[in-house]
């Protein structure tokens, strides 16, 4: 019983603070609105169009991002309106299928395909916003084969050209089959230039290993091999598509069967023991197919156990076959190779073998496996600058990114096959060919001179990596006297009025040669009048503005615009410039 009066006790009480609490809430309600005012709410009209035509675009989303509840279809005439948003600053995006909206100004993989989205000053009174959005292009093909059967899945890469860190290169986008018909479609492409190939397939057995365990040399196929739109056998010979505004390309193939003789070849080092080498170690192999110019194919070899060599398919033509084989002293999983030291340690190896392949298979090639000759970088360090609080070498000063040039298509990095830096030099293994090198400096203070390898300039000409010869010494000269470029928006720019505000894309491009990327940068009044950037080498840039994203190609000076703002950055010293009016 006493235990149920004081629980009465406690409920009484609890139940009278309650009371009071709300009676005290209540006796001040003019107290407690001043403090948190509701925010004005305004109503969002406006019209969407079509890019390439200007026709209304009906039926595409605008949303107010943060609040998925806010957001309408335009309707029939494009127009759109959105009650209720609060007023303020507000992030708005605008999509349909079958369209894009404006892009990045960099084409680097990993941005949101559908672009930066629209930042806009709501207010009571403010004009009708307009949006844009370009319809998406395609390509799209027949295939047909010599033997009129149906070309059905057969697969095809489409390659696009992009501007990477200045220049133009040719990137690996897609992959598509055809269909039971022999038509394929690569669909939702923004405008551009394309590239279109087939891969090699052989005429049964469309997606199976090259292997035949345990006799290469007499298994013997026929197949389509690769093409190049609309029948070369290499990029260099195939024929650019351009498409824009929407539209669609047609690129049709007619493949011809053509016999694909077996290729098989060894390592010189091995026992004739599978997996074994003379010193006992296991070794296992990876491959790449490539033309007489350096130019990776889309052939593929494969290590049969059995015979322990390597084999492939391949029609008539000239190629080189270049190998890496991983030595170890027992079996166990290996990782992805980050560096020269674990490249050592790991017992990475490289090598390779040219032949030509004319009517009849080959056999019997031999392979040298050794280790593969390193390109290095030499850091020099100036200290020019007075407490400038760069202290003797600091630990990765730099990072590369290396870009094949020649017009062999960036495929994510894969022919790379280790960077290590260290705190006074970067060195890297890659597969035979010619890149483009260009540096990015992580540490504040540090800036950069040129690149050379002896009396080559490696800012106009690329770096040839080759499994014969190693690689010239390299030497890249670290200052620390660097300046700092103050850009600001013109008055009239720089005020955020109500409606969409401006959206402007500048690049700031040496006079001089270098190989360190300064990248496309974006500026509009939400973000501050002003935009700051340090670290720069001193001496003289242009400055180039537009009023929307563009993919410039700012190491090529043919392609930079005939107008642009010279600036001279000192040592130690901060320059200003006020931009002009953009270009379109």
């Amino acid at each position: 019983m006493e235990a149920f009066i004081q629980r009465t006790a406690w409920a009484i009480w609890i139940a009278s603070l309650l009371s009071v609490l709300i009676l005290t809430r209540n006796a001040q309600p003019q107290q407690s609105d001043q403090a948190a005012p509701r925010p004005t709410r305004v109503t969002v009209t406006g019209v969407v169009r079509n890019a390439a035509t200007g026709d209304p675009l009906p039926r595409a989303l605008v949303q107010i991002e943060g609040d998925a509840n806010t957001g309408t279809l335009t309707d029939g005439e494009g127009r759109f309106e959105i009650p209720g948003v609060p007023a303020g600053p507000q992030i708005v995006r605008v999509v349909k299928p079958g369209f894009r909206d404006r892009p990045y100004a960099s084409e680097e993989t990993g941005l949101q395909a559908e672009g930066p989205a629209h930042s806009v000053l709501l207010a009571a009174q403010m004009p009708e916003l307009a949006f844009a959005l370009s319809p998406d292009c395609a390509i799209r093909g027949h295939i047909g084969l010599s033997t009129g059967d149906p070309a059905d899945g057969i697969g095809l890469t489409l390659l696009k050209q992009v501007v990477r860190f200045g220049r133009t290169v040719w990137a690996q986008i897609a992959n598509t089959r055809s269909n039971g018909e022999g038509a394929y479609r690569f669909g939702g492409l923004p405008e551009g230039v394309y590239i279109v190939y087939t891969q090699p397939a052989p005429e049964s057995e469309l997606a199976v290993s090259v292997v035949a365990a345990g006799s290469a040399a007499k298994v013997a196929r026929s197949g389509y091999p690769s093409v190049y739109y609309p029948d070369a056998r290499d990029l260099a010979g195939s024929t650019r598509i351009r498409v824009s505004a929407g539209s669609t390309a047609d690129a049709n193939f007619n493949l011809a069967l053509e016999p694909f003789y077996p290729v098989t070849a060894g390592d010189s080092s091995q026992t004739g023991i599978p997996g074994q080498t003379k010193t006992g170690m296991q070794t296992s192999y990876t491959a790449s197919v490539m033309d007489a110019s350096g130019h990776l194919l889309s052939y593929v070899a494969q290590y049969d156990e059995i015979t322990h060599s390597l084999q492939a398919n391949l029609p008539d033509g000239t190629y080189v076959l270049v190998v890496r084989g991983f030595m170890q002293p027992q079996t166990q999983a290996f990782g992805v190779i980050g560096g020269n030291r674990e490249f050592r340690r790991m017992g990475a190896l490289a090598g390779s073998v040219e032949f030509t392949v004319e009517g009849h298979p080959v056999t019997g090639l031999r392979f040298a496996l050794g280790s593969p000759p390193a390109a290095t970088v030499h850091l020099r360090f100036l200290h020019n600058a007075v407490n400038s609080g760069v202290t003797g070498n600091s630990v990765d000063p730099v990072s590369f990114n290396i870009d094949p040039a020649g017009g062999n298509p960036m495929n994510s990095g894969e022919g790379i096959w280790s960077m290590d830096i260290e705190p006074d030099s970067a060195t890297f293994t890659a597969q035979p060919g010619a890149y483009w090198l260009s540096g990015y400096l992580p540490r504040k203070g540090l800036c950069a001179g040129p690149l050379t390898a002896g009396s080559f300039n490696l800012a106009r000409e690329p770096l040839v990596l080759s499994l014969a010869n190693a690689a010239p010494p390299m030497e890249l000269e670290l200052r620390d006297d660097c300046g700092t470029l103050a850009l600001s928006l013109p008055g009239v720019e720089a005020a955020f009025v109500p409606g969409e505000e401006p959206y402007y894309t500048v690049y700031v491009v040496p006079d001089f040669d270098t190989v360190v990327d300064i990248p496309p940068m974006t500026m509009h009044p939400s973000s501050g009048p002003t935009l700051t950037l340090d670290g720069l080498t001193p001496g003289s840039y242009h400055v180039y503005t537009f009023d929307s994203p563009v993919h410039l190609e700012y190491r090529n000076p043919a392609a930079l615009p005939s107008s642009g703002q010279q600036v001279t950055v000192s040592s130690g010293t901060t320059a200003s410039l006020t931009l002009e009016a953009p270009e379109h």
